[in-house]
């Protein structure tokens, strides 16, 4: 079989393998926010607060800062592309379990949610294992995460919005399936020896 040398990312970029970077200790804090949106969230009789508005949006604003850092100071690192979205999805798995529980998302959301990421991660599991390196997060991934994210936005701070919600969802659920498919794609090519980033 002959080996796909094209970079399918479009171009190569510079990866260096240091841990203690701005980008990378942002994208590490994230991952301690939901708790404390829940706890507070949960004790107020379900209404949001101003530390937990604060909360929510410096984790929204991080998540493009850590990106924007790493690039801008070239310090793109193979810690930083695994715990960036390692700590979205742990912080969105928190907060989506909270807001099943208390009913204002449906179960199968969820579900379909977690499939999705589970298969993505066991990709990038194997591909971790075969190549010593992480695979970067594709466009279509970033933009699902990001219409999830409103959807949750949406629910968590307009929760009498339901046309808001059911449009939201279904573009989330749509998103998903797209990159899903994308990441699946991308998964086969890189296995198959496609150069990446």
């Amino acid at each position: 079989m002959a080996t796909n040398t094209k970079n399918i990312d479009g171009r190569k970029v510079k990866v260096t393998g240091r841990f203690f970077t701005w980008s990378n200790m942002i994208s590490f804090s994230r991952i301690f926010i939901a708790i404390p949106v829940v706890y507070l969230h949960y004790v107020n009789d379900f209404q949001i607060t101003n530390t937990m508005a604060v909360l929510i949006f410096y984790g929204v604003i991080s998540d493009y800062l850590d990106g924007y850092i790493a690039r801008k100071t070239n310090t793109i690192s193979e810690m930083g592309k695994m715990m960036d979205p390692v700590a979205d999805k742990l912080c969105a798995l928190i907060l989506f379990i909270y807001t099943v529980w208390i009913g204002w998302i449906p179960l199968w959301f969820l579900l379909f949610a977690m499939a999705r990421d589970i298969s993505i991660m066991a990709g990038s599991y194997f591909i971790k294992k075969k190549y010593n390196k992480v695979a970067m997060a594709i466009m279509t991934g970033k933009i699902s995460v990001n219409v999830l994210a409103l959807y949750w936005i949406a629910v968590f701070f307009f929760p009498e919005a339901t046309n808001v919600h059911m449009f939201l969802m279904a573009s989330s659920v749509t998103l998903m399936a797209i990159s899903w498919i994308d990441y699946f794609n991308r998964y086969r090519l890189i296995m198959s020896g496609a150069e990446f980033n």
